[in-house]
């Protein structure tokens, strides 16, 4: 491996809110900070769900009625952390295979009553196979995870 191939992403972001209101933001309003345009459907996204369970699926459903499943809930522990798979591949198609996907895990931090760190940690890049390192570059890009959090955080803000 060579110094510019990543396989695991690193972000995180403070907010202002406490743990619990933090995690069920992230879980419940995921469909407010999900970049719109971030869709593999042929017509615009008329929401984007989070099922809140192991076992779950986060999707996209177009206004048209179709659905892509593009992410499995791995792990749901409230308040503390969540971890889902990343089930798409290097053309930003939707992958089936699961031994080709990578992982996200969300870990909540409480640093104040009102304040919670998000930790996040999108792992296992090199399993999408050849051409792996575009999504480490897309994800880690100001488009990717840092847009994310950046509409995540600014759910808590005030209305200005």
């Amino acid at each position: 491996m060579t110094g510019t191939e990543v396989t695991v992403v690193r972000k995180q972001v403070v907010v202002n809110a406490g743990i619990t209101q933090a995690f069920t933001a992230f879980t419940e309003r995921f469909g407010d900070f999900k970049p719109p345009e971030h869709n593999l459907l042929a017509a615009p996204i008329a929401e984007t769900v989070f099922e809140p369970r192991v076992g779950g699926h986060i999707y996209d459903r177009a206004i048209d009625g179709s659905e892509c499943r593009w992410a499995r809930i791995l792990d749901y522990e409230p308040p503390d952390r969540v971890v889902f798979s990343w089930d798409i591949g290097p053309q930003w198609q939707v992958e089936t295979n699961p031994d080709l996907t990578s992982e996200v895990e969300v870990r909540f931090v409480p640093e104040g009553p009102n304040r919670t760190r998000v930790e996040l940690e999108h792992r296992h890049l090199d399993r999408h196979g050849p051409g792996w390192q575009s999504v480490s570059e897309g994800i880690d890009a100001d488009q990717g995870w840092p847009l994310y959090l950046a509409r995540y955080a600014a759910l808590f803000e005030p209305e200005s």
